[in-house]
């Protein structure tokens, strides 16, 4: 079953669906409002979005566009929408979402669209696995492992990590990690690239004797073998 995240801010909307997905044996977590849930999409990871669009403080449409920035389009986001015209419907695909369901729905309805998105999701990660020397990222399942031994990584070392992996052989500054993987447009001058790196390194090539992660002077990091 999934790890779902459902983000609507009509309680009574939110409960129904949440209990109908729990009985069907999905873990589920429920956010109120846009911003909500894209603190909670940032800080965990999930097998499937359902995200209502017209909310408070962030709207679904930018949540979702947002996600699929941050983290790409792996995982299935259905759009939840009282609006059925066929201009909203283009805006809730073009903003990243896989399928959309209009107000009122049944929910053998959701169930059915929630199975066939996770099916196809599946399908398209049969082979979902990032590699660089004995190194590798299985996107399915969040696991990395280097040599065959497991390594635990946080969410946020995941994703710099797969960044990497997706970006083999070119060298990434500072500025564009701090885009693409903390979701930040400018330089902050912080130092959590260099911190999160390190945290990488401990766990990736401390313990190898060929290194996979490498300083480029003057630019940032690049992975190769």
């Amino acid at each position: 079953m999934a790890k779902i995240l459902l983000v609507e801010d009509e309680v009574n909307i939110a409960s129904f669906i949440k209990r109908g997905l729990m009985e069907l044996g999905h873990e589920v977590t429920v956010a109120y409002d846009g911003e909500e849930g894209w603190n909670i999409a940032r800080s965990d990871s999930f097998d499937f979005l359902i995200l209502d669009i017209i909310m408070p403080k962030m709207n679904g449409l930018d949540m979702c566009a947002k996600y699929r920035s941050s983290y790409g389009y792996k995982t299935p986001v259905i759009m939840l929408t009282a609006l059925g015209t066929t201009d909203d419907i283009v805006k809730g695909l073009k903003a990243g979402a896989d399928d959309y369901l209009v107000k009122p729905f049944s929910f053998t309805e959701l169930e059915a669209r929630i199975e066939a998105l996770l099916r196809r999701a599946s399908d398209n990660g049969v082979n979902s696995e990032l590699r660089c020397c004995d190194l590798v990222l299985n996107s399915r399942n969040h696991k990395a492992t280097r040599n065959n031994i497991d390594i635990d990584l946080t969410v946020k070392e995941y994703r710099l990590l797969e960044y990497f992996m997706s970006h083999q052989n070119v060298a990434i500054s500072r500025i564009t990690l701090l885009k693409e993987v903390w979701d930040k447009n400018f330089d902050t001058n912080t130092n959590v690239v260099d911190v999160y790196v390190n945290y990488l390194r401990t766990k990736i090539d401390k313990d190898f004797t060929q290194k996979l992660i490498h300083t480029v002077v003057g630019v940032g990091y690049i992975m190769a073998e």
